[in-house]
Parts: C-alpha cells; sequence; structure tokens
C-alpha cells in the first residue's frame, strides 16, 4: 500500500523536539544575564518568538517544497528587493542599517530571511542538471546571483551575516560534483583577491579581525570583548558558578551577554558540564538534518537539508569560536539560543523545510 505523504505520522518530531530544547536554555540564560537591566523583559520576547518559530516551522514544513523550489526565482527577486530597501529605508542604528521598520510590528532584519531564498535557489540550481554536468560557468552564474545579496548586506553593513550566505554556495557546489581543480583555481583566485577584499571592509571591520589574536593590547578597547568572554568561559570550570550567579555576567563585565555572547554567559554559570549539554543537543540537530539528507525523495531536497546544516554549522564554529577567542568578534548570533526575533524565526523556517523534505520523502 503506498504511504501518505506529508502525515503527521511523518513529521520530524525529534528535530523540533532538539530545537526547542536549545531555545529553553537560551530563555532561561537570556533571562539570567538581562536581569535588572533596560532588557530585564527580553525573555519574555524570546518566549513569544519561540513560539511564532514553532509557527514558522509548521508553516515552512505545510507547502510541498518542490513548489517552493520552483518559486526560488520570485523569493530571490523579493529578498534582493528587500536588501536594497533596508538601504534606501531603514534607519541608521548603532552605525549601520540593518532593520526594517514595519508599521505596527517589530523591525525586521531582512538579511536573515535571505537565507531560506538562496537555499531555495541553490536546490533548483544544481538539482536540474545530472551530477557531474556542473560546468564553471554555472558555478560562476550561482557565484553571481549570490554576489547581489551578499555585496548589499555588506553595504548595511554586516560582513559577518554575508559571509555566513557563502556556505550555503559551497555545499551546493561540493554536492553537484566538484572537482579539485576548481579547488585550487578558487584557492588561487581567493590569494589574488584577499588584499582587494581587505581594503573594501571599515577600518572597525579589519580591526575586529585582527584584535581577537592579541586583545591583551587594548583590554580596554579592542580586546575587551574577547577577554571579558575568556574569562567567563574559564570561570565557569566543571559546573559552573550556579543560575543567575555569574560574576562577569551579572555585574555587567561580559557584553552583549545575552546575544552575541549568550554562550559564554550560559558557560560560566553552567560550566563544561553546561557547554557539553548545548553542543551535544547542536549535534544532534545537525544529525537530524543530514540524515533527512540522505533519505530525501530528490537531488533538491538533499540540497535544502545540506544547506541548511552548511548555515548552521557556519553559525555555531564562528560563535563559540568568537567566545573562546578562537575567531574574530563578529556578531554573528548563536543560533536558537541568542536574543533575537528574526534571526530565530528564520532559524526554525530552515528547520521547517528540512522537516519538509522528510515528510515528502516517499513522493514519486
Amino acid at each position: 500500500m503506498k504511504q501518505e505523504q506529508g502525515t503527521l505520522r511523518d513529521f520530524d518530531w525529534p528535530l523540533l523536539a532538539l530545537s526547542l530544547s536549545i531555545g529553553a536554555l537560551g530563555v532561561l540564560e537570556i533571562y539570567s544575564a538581562t536581569r535588572a537591566t533596560p532588557w530585564q523583559d527580553a525573555h519574555l520576547r524570546q518566549m513569544i518568538w519561540l513560539a511564532l518559530g514553532v509557527g514558522a516551522f509548521w508553516s515552512a514544513s505545510s507547502i510541498d517544497y518542490r513548489w517552493l523550489v520552483g518559486q526560488a526565482p520570485v523569493f530571490y527577486g523579493v529578498s534582493v528587493a528587500g536588501l536594497a530597501g533596508v538601504l534606501l529605508f531603514a534607519p541608521f542604528v548603532n552605525g549601520s542599517r540593518r532593520w526594517l521598520p514595519m508599521p505596527g510590528l517589530p523591525d525586521l532584519q531582512v538579511s536573515e530571511f535571505v537565507k531560506i531564498a538562496l537555499i531555495l535557489l541553490i536546490a533548483r540550481f544544481f538539482a536540474e542538471p545530472p551530477r557531474g554536468a556542473v560546468t564553471l560557468g554555472l558555478i560562476a552564474k550561482a557565484g553571481g546571483l549570490f554576489a547581489v545579496p551578499v555585496v548589499l548586506v555588506m553595504k548595511q553593513p554586516d560582513l559577518s551575516t554575508a559571509l555566513s550566505y557563502l556556505p550555503v554556495l559551497g555545499m551546493g557546489v561540493f554536492l553537484s560534483g566538484l572537482r579539485w581543480r576548481w579547488v585550487l583555481a578558487t584557492a588561487a583566485l581567493a590569494v589574488i583577491i584577499a588584499p582587494i577584499g581587505w581594503n573594501t571592509l571599515q577600518p572597525y571591520q579589519q580591526e575586529r579581525l585582527t584584535a581577537f589574536m592579541e586583545p591583551e593590547k587594548d583590554p580596554r578597547g579592542k580586546g575587551y570583548q574577547s577577554l571579558q568572554s575568556k574569562i567567563a568561559v574559564g570561570s565557569g570550570g566543571l559546573w559552573g558558578q550556579g543560575f543567575a550567579s555569574g560574576a562577569q555576567t551579572q555585574l555587567r563585565f561580559l557584553p552583549e551577554a545575552h546575544t552575541d555572547f549568550v554562550l559564554a554567559s550560559f558557560a560560566e554559570e553552567t560550566g563544561f558540564v553546561g557547554i557539553l549539554v548545548a553542543l551535544t543537543l547542536y549535534f544532534a540537530v545537525l544529525m537530524k538534518i543530514v540524515h533527512n539528507a540522505q533519505t530525501a525523495a530528490d537531488a533538491a531536497g538533499a540540497l535544502i537539508c545540506m544547506g541548511v546544516a552548511a548555515l548552521l554549522l557556519f553559525h555555531i564554529t564562528v560563535n563559540v569560536g568568537m567566545v573562546v577567542n578562537r575567531m574574530p568578534v563578529t556578531g554573528l548570533p548563536l543560533p536558537l539560543m541568542s536574543y533575537g526575533g528574526s534571526n530565530l524565526l528564520s532559524t526554525f523556517a530552515l528547520l521547517g523545510l528540512v522537516n519538509n523534505v522528510r515528510m515528502r520523502r516517499f513522493a514519486n
């Protein structure tokens, strides 16, 4: 008997449960990190975003992903228009324009939702040619399409989010039949254009990329965030200092303790054991996504899943590296844990797409 596709029986409940578990840890740490501050109700807003995130997960699961992939050019066009709208109409906040005002609604960070359009675009782009038939011309065309949102986001300026788009492109190329000579050619090209790219960065962006190497040289300035994060992580020890008891967090030495550095705050209060639990949950989410890619009904479904996996892995790796002072301070949020509505909604929507692929894995 042919199994009915897209039923609750095929719903990936473990993926949703794991995601909500990480989100719950984030809510608790946001509450701890914002007590007696102007952001002290941030955990309540995060709970609302979590509830809306479940709705985004469900909505992204409901519409057949093959239809969504077919509409990828439309989503791409809307995304580019949205990014252009940010540059034209968004107000400056802390020297950048990233949030588009929405009358009667919270401001929208368009660049977060562009990730969804780009993953669908890659699924459409590389699912059509047979494996091994991908040419340099096709890759160059895909790269050109990605370059438009990357440049627009860098103009905001938001270098970290712009760079987060590239793993999606890289995963699509890799799964479609990467040839080693292309890798060598890309590496050579990167070496050539790296100095040019460096000179296009704003001075503060260049400082961020170098300050983490020797933060002790400017402990009260450029190296402050890295040093305070290292102290917070190290002081957590094995079991942590206890919930809402971390000195660096509670005495407000740790900057952005509920957003970019929420993991440092979590490490201080729960220790190595808490970090091990959090990273295990992230690992389980990534493995669920990879498993869904392996069981996908077609190449487009597999590309969607692996694109999501590449994006989340990039976010997790960069944020964790930033917290332990092994990577520059980039401002890239930790998925599902960092405070922020746009990132949380887009992450749940991406996970919903993965669930969408799973629910239709027996489709003809």
